[in-house]
């Protein structure tokens, strides 16, 4: 610390400067990542499905809660199911009770009977 020549002690100027610098770096860090997706148009209105019944696709092959699998209404097995098709990929809905057991067996008869890719089609929604 120096003193001057009227003998009180001189203060250190602070670092505010780069205080601001990074505040400010911050600032425009903050700004850059948040707005990495566009928002949606304000003039669009989203449908709301909510209320609307879900249909399982009309090639999927659907799991029952109690284990039985069906395709467009009439009940099937996993061996007749592939035979029965042309495409070696198959879609399996389940339902929401039915047990992880019975599904993953089920997608084992299905890969044994000749299905080279198995997919399982579940619900998501928009939050």
């Amino acid at each position: 610390m120096s003193v001057p020549r009227d003998g009180a002690p001189r203060r250190r100027p602070e670092a505010t400067i780069a205080l601001i610098n990074v505040v400010f770096l911050m600032l425009i860090f903050f700004l850059v990542a948040g707005t990495v997706a566009p928002p949606l148009d304000p003039d669009v209105t989203l449908v709301r499905t909510e209320d609307l019944e879900g249909r399982a696709p009309p090639d999927a092959l659907v799991l029952l809660a109690d284990g039985t699998a069906r395709y467009r209404g009439a009940s099937t097995s996993a061996a007749e199911h592939v035979a029965a098709r042309e495409e070696t990929t198959i879609r399996i809905v389940p339902d929401r009770d039915v047990s992880a057991e019975r599904l993953i067996e089920l997608t084992l008869e299905l890969r044994a009977a000749g299905a080279e890719r198995v997919m399982v089609v579940t619900e998501r929604g928009l939050e």
